[in-house]
Parts: C-alpha cells; sequence; structure tokens
C-alpha cells in the first residue's frame, strides 16, 4: 500500500507495465529467481500455488528454527547438569503426528484443484500436434481452417544474431496462436521421448513415441514467448527450442492463409512435401 502511494511505487508499477507490454518479458533473465510472467490462467494459478507453498514452508522452516534455538539455550549442559529422565509425551507425540497431517490436507486440497484444472481440456479453439523429433519440433495444424505441417528448427547463433532473436531459444519457423482463444498441444514423440514446454502458460507434456498426450493454454495477451525440450533427448536436446507468437485473430487469420501455401497440405494424413 505505501509503494502504491509513494512515487517510487508509481514509477515502479508504470516500468512494470511497460516491461509486461514488451515481447522481452517471454525471456529469462540473469539471475532470476522466480517465475517468468504469468500469461494464462493455468499459470497464473500455478505462481497462487507457489506462493502459498512458499509462506507455508516459510511458516514451518521460522518455527522448527526458533524450536531449535529455544532448545539450544533451554536445555544446554551448563543449564541443566543433570540430564531430564522423561523420555514420552502423550501430548507432544499426538501433536507432532497430527499437526503436519493438517498442513499436508491443507495444502493438498489446492493442489488437487490446480491437477484437475491443468487436465480438464476445455473446449479447444485451435488444434495443435506437437511433434518432437531428435532434435526439432514438427507441427501440425489439422482441420478446414489450415491443413499445413511445418518443421520448426533451433537458429545456429551467428543465425539468431541475424534474426535478432535470443540465442539457443529462436527458430527458424515459429508456431502461431490466436490470443484469448483454448489451444490444445497434442505431443508425440518420433524417435525418442521429449516434452514441449512453454513456461509461461504454465504447459510442460511428455511427447512420448505412440502415445498422444494433451494439455491446453490460453494466452491471455499478445508477444513472442520461448519454450524448450525439457526431457533429455540426446546428444542435441539444448538446442530444440519452442518459438511462440501470440497475436490477434486477423493476424493469425492472416498467416494461416500464409501458410497453406508456404508449409507443406496435409492430405487424407499424408504429408506432402511443399514445392520450392
Amino acid at each position: 500500500m505505501f509503494l502504491r502511494k509513494s512515487g517510487i511505487g508509481a514509477a515502479t508499477a508504470a516500468l512494470l507495465a511497460i516491461v509486461m507490454a514488451l515481447p522481452v518479458m517471454a525471456l529469462p533473465v540473469d539471475y532470476q529467481t522466480g517465475f517468468q510472467p504469468a500469461a494464462s490462467p493455468v499459470m497464473e494459478q500455478i505462481e497462487d500455488f507457489h506462493r502459498l507453498l512458499f509462506w507455508i514452508c516459510t511458516a514451518v522452516s521460522l518455527f522448527v528454527l526458533a524450536l531449535l534455538v529455544w532448545i539450544v539455550v533451554r536445555y544446554r549442559a551448563g543449564a541443566n547438569a543433570v540430564p531430564s529422565k522423561v523420555h514420552h509425551n502423550t501430548l507432544l507425540e499426538v501433536a507432532w503426528t497430527l499437526i503436519p497431517v493438517i498442513i499436508l490436507v491443507f495444502i493438498a486440497v489446492p493442489s488437487f484443484r490446480l491437477l484437475y484444472f491443468e487436465a480438464n481440456i476445455p473446449k479447444p479453439d485451435v488444434t495443435i500436434k506437437a511433434i518432437g523429433k531428435q532434435w526439432f519440433w514438427t507441427y501440425e495444424y489439422p482441420g478446414s481452417a489450415a491443413g499445413f505441417t511445418f518443421d520448426s528448427l533451433g537458429l545456429s547463433d551467428a543465425d539468431a544474431a541475424k534474426a535478432n532473436k535470443p540465442r539457443l531459444l529462436g527458430t527458424d519457423n515459429a508456431m502461431y496462436v490466436p490470443v484469448n482463444k483454448v489451444i490444445q498441444i497434442d505431443a508425440i514423440g518420433a524417435d525418442v521421448i521429449h516434452s514441449w514446454a512453454m513456461s509461461q502458460m504454465g504447459v510442460k507434456m511428455d511427447a512420448v513415441p505412440g502415445r498422444v498426450n494433451s494439455t491446453w493454454f490460453k494466452a491471455t495477451h499478445t508477444g513472442v514467448f520461448y519454450g524448450q525440450c525439457s526431457e533429455l533427448c540426446g546428444a542435441r536436446h539444448a538446442y530444440m527450442p519452442i518459438e511462440l507468437h501470440v497475436v490477434s485473430d486477423a493476424e493469425y487469420a492472416a498467416w494461416l492463409a500464409e501458410s497453406k501455401t508456404k508449409y507443406a497440405a496435409l492430405e487424407n494424413g499424408a504429408t506432402r512435401l511443399a514445392s520450392k
């Protein structure tokens, strides 16, 4: 409250609003200790749950520290020349068993609620198949509104610098999704286990060969976001980034129209290479 009323607070809020509006917000930064800013309802709930756990862990740690300090001071050898002969305390034993159980139940309720929210996929507006390969991603946009597939490979350091994209995160072909729409990601592995992960969307789903695992997100604002394969998948695991562009409906429709001629078409489930 004090910061909001002060000039420092107003300046900080204005700076935060500017930073939140820039694409650079989608990047991790050096010495970062917290999450990247949430960009989806799932990630917002993950952050809320994280804060709850943080304060619970802090309170328990301070309580245990206080007990240790009190015991060290109160029962030190200098103050207790003759050790106590007491071996059991029924009330104390019941308390240190029951209190942790209550704390765990208190944590379990929001935990299960969050897990259900993540697993219960709403009716999707766009469904994209993300196929993990060694070592790049292939994206399929099926359906009458799209119907094409393309590979998304990580850029070399030189190409990333030329394209003004972050090292080890930029790709040659980014995936696009519309803002404020439910996006379903169907992840599958073509060779080994990969993992499609986008931290600001609160998404991390294993791409397993022979099995489709589905997850979802709903981007709340436009921008460029970056993720990576988060399952150790071989020698070039570190060079398997994800570049996601969240755009307006009009921009997404224009990208779809352009991509239908740029990329290969999906016909009867088979991939036809685009002519060059």
